[in-house]
């Protein structure tokens, strides 16, 4: 018992360090939605695992109540977990969040399976999740990830990657390894149509200027970024 408030102390010591905009320790009790929807999880998540099952999904539905944040008591929570705005993040019953994961609002770690095995995402310590992702099924979103606000992530993120777009596709680069920098991500889209526009003036100026030793550098030189650009996402 004495750890488990321990835990909750440091959930609650868990906001100083992620959100800028805390002013006072005030704001901390009546501001957070989501330290207190861990606050339930911590509490319903005890019983549970003392094989109680009624109990922990009415504290757990009473949570959900007053913070609009759905945990399933039976899910695996690490340590310094902060769920910033919170309003709306879901979380299933076989979920497993790693420590200092960092999950914004309308957030879901979902199942697409009616097995009673694990269903649900596992996502290891450093993780950022971007506000509206959706992690879907028994996948695993590798150490200090970043996944794109509103991505669909259906298939593994591997360690300090980054996952954008429905579906989400990985990219072995981290843009940045700050936790709160998750608005710079890579655009695939945009950096495919550049190097088409590239390839086209290069093409044109060939055919004005004659000159097609010069294309054939220009053209080798983008193709290796091509290459490089290409490599950096996952099957």
């Amino acid at each position: 018992m004495r750890k488990l408030f321990s835990i909750i102390r440091e959930d609650f010591l868990t906001i100083k360090r992620n959100d800028p905009a805390l002013k006072s320790n005030f704001e901390m009790f009546f501001n957070y939605p989501g330290v207190w929807a861990i606050f339930f999880y911590r509490i319903a998540n005890f019983l549970y695992r003392k094989k109680m099952r009624f109990l922990p999904r009415l504290i757990s539905a009473i949570g959900q109540f007053l913070t609009t944040v759905d945990i399933h008591p039976g899910a695996t929570i690490g340590r310094r977990v902060f769920i910033d705005h919170a309003i709306g993040v879901v979380i299933g019953e076989t979920a497993v969040v790693g420590d200092d994961v960092l999950i914004y609002q309308q957030v879901t770690l979902g199942g697409v399976s009616l097995s009673q095995g694990k269903r649900h995402p596992t996502i290891e310590s450093g993780v950022t999740i971007g506000a509206g992702a959706k992690i879907l099924g028994n996948i695993t979103v590798g150490k200090d990830a970043k996944i794109g606000a509103n991505s669909v992530v259906i298939k593994d993120v591997p360690p300090e990657s980054t996952a954008v777009g429905v579906p989400a596709y990985s990219s072995k680069r981290m843009d940045n390894k700050e936790p709160l920098k998750h608005d710079v991500m890579p655009d695939f889209e945009k950096e495919l149509f550049d190097y088409l526009v590239k390839r086209i003036e290069i093409l044109e100026e060939a055919i004005k200027t004659g000159e097609f030793e010069t294309l054939k550098i220009k053209e080798k030189e983008l193709l290796e970024k091509k290459k490089i650009f290409i490599k950096a996402f996952q099957d």
